[in-house]
């Protein structure tokens, strides 16, 4: 059986994880308005304000963008979504958490059912990981933000490693921040039985994003402090 520091670290990782996922929540909702909100972008119009909310605009983005790829990390002293897949594909790793579950629980004999509950959850888990793995349908996608990650936001090479082709798009972006939540919940309910829902994060910073924006706008639109009628 794994030894209690291991299943400890794991639920560490886990814990991590959801923290960097919780930060890219952050970044992409208050980020998306900027994007797609076509009243927002004419309140700012052609503007002095309107060079700050682009330096808005490309910081959030470079922040969730570098929060999920801190998700995928390489580096053995971070998290990695790679590493938490490979730990919970032991099957005797969800034995413990199973034996664990129903221990504290009070209900030992619902070991076997628990077992196969987790074991389900993992299979997911495996397949989810898979798709952006080596081979995988959506490896290409991983592979460009990876080299975006290395290359330009975490470090500043003065030479490409490698040319990469066009980069990501936003839908590929999109689908892979959606498959990251369904990870993070799954393995929460798995390593840590917690029920998480990305959704109530994602609401609740939404409407943070919505009201602020509402009353952003630059100096040629009525409204902004500085604001001057074309007669005035």
């Amino acid at each position: 059986m794994p030894s209690k520091t291991k299943i400890a670290l794991l639920r560490a990782a886990v814990k991590a994880a959801q923290e960097e996922y919780d930060l890219a929540v952050v970044f992409h909702e208050v980020w998306k308005p900027t994007a797609y909100d076509r009243q927002l972008r004419e309140r700012m119009g052609v503007s002095y304000a309107t060079n700050a909310f682009h330096v808005t605009r490309t910081a959030l983005r470079r922040e969730m963008l570098l929060a999920l790829m801190r998700l995928w990390d390489a580096d053995n002293r971070a998290v990695s979504i790679d590493r938490i897949a490979q730990v919970l594909r032991d099957n005797k790793t969800i034995q413990t958490l199973a034996m664990n579950r129903v221990a504290r629980i009070g209900i030992p004999e619902s070991f076997d059912q628990m077992h196969r509950e987790l074991r389900q959850r993992v299979s997911e888990v495996t397949k989810l990981v898979a798709q952006y793995s080596t081979n995988g349908p959506k490896y290409t996608v991983l592979k460009k933000l990876r080299s975006l990650r290395n290359q330009y936001l975490a470090h500043r090479q003065i030479v490409p490693l490698a040319a990469t082709g066009p980069g990501a798009t936003d839908a590929e972006i999109e689908a892979f921040f959606q498959a990251n939540s369904k990870l993070i919940r799954l393995l929460l309910s798995i390593v840590r039985a917690e029920s998480y829902d990305p959704e109530e994060a994602t609401l609740v910073y939404r409407h943070y994003a919505t009201l602020f924006w509402a009353s952003v706008r630059g100096e040629t639109t009525e409204g902004h402090p500085n604001y001057r009628s074309p007669g005035g």
